[in-house]
């Protein structure tokens, strides 16, 4: 079957040459943006609640934007002022360049890992005295925490924010040719919203092990996921898979 509808699971892109919109616009294709889950910030006060004391740590270790706006929200909320000092040690690139919006980038000690936690633990390794903060989600992989211990490094969890599941009510009678998920939060917000919800011919694109998993699990078939050799985005994955089945 042609694909002539695309929802991604997501907030629609902030920038103008987005690589979805490029896709719409080559494809001819509907995609729509809508997000299945949202975040919302805990508290200084929830915050303080988990024993969190920022003056204890050298050094942080942020795996998202997420993770550096409510970082950075919460210091505020402490009025703790941001030592010169700490160490940020950012998931990737794209982390560690939006520390910009919050820091003058050349005047920091900023150390960028490459696509995966396993790739920054060999920045951190390097750095084993130091004391690590991570701010995250109310959900974390496994693997960092164990990661981590393997290191043998000083560490703390601290959940600054918290991942919700959105109200898509308004989806209850909307078809689309494809659903976009991208974190097993997605999938679960599939359900929760719509538990009776039957596959049939809607296709499912799934990024990420994680997300596979979680999909694989619900019962879901997979027709499109990405990562894969040679095609790291979710937008290259679905043009491929646009140009096969719309060629039919």
């Amino acid at each position: 079957m042609k694909v002539k509808s695309i929802l991604v699971s997501q907030p629609s892109p902030t920038i103008e040459n987005s690589p979805y919109f490029q896709l719409k616009a080559k494809r001819k294709v509907k995609i729509d943006f809508i997000p299945f889950i949202h975040v919302e910030g805990l508290s200084a006060r929830e915050v303080r609640q988990q024993k969190i004391d920022l003056s204890k740590f050298s050094a942080i270790i942020l795996t998202s934007r997420n993770a550096v706006d409510h970082f950075f929200r919460v210091a505020e909320e402490m009025r703790f002022p941001i030592p010169n000092a700490l160490k940020y040690f950012c998931l990737s690139e794209a982390v560690a360049f939006y520390l910009q919006k919050y820091v003058v980038y050349r005047k920091r000690k900023i150390y960028v890992g490459g696509r995966t936690f396993d790739d920054l633990s060999l920045q951190i390794a390097k750095y084993n005295e130091e004391s690590y903060l991570i701010p995250c989600s109310n959900v974390l992989s496994p693997a960092i925490p164990k990661k981590l211990n393997d290191l043998g490094v000083k560490w703390v969890q601290g959940t600054f924010y918290k991942t919700v599941i959105s109200d898509l009510s308004s989806l209850k009678n909307v078809y689309y040719d494809v659903l976009v998920f991208f974190s097993p939060s997605g999938i679960e917000s599939l359900f929760s919203n719509f538990p009776d919800f039957k596959q049939n011919d809607t296709r499912i694109a799934a990024y990420g092990n994680s997300t596979v998993k979680a999909a694989k699990d619900a019962g879901l078939r997979i027709d499109i996921s990405a990562p894969a050799p040679k095609v790291s985005s979710m937008s290259r994955a679905l043009d491929i898979y646009i140009e096969k089945v719309n060629k039919k």
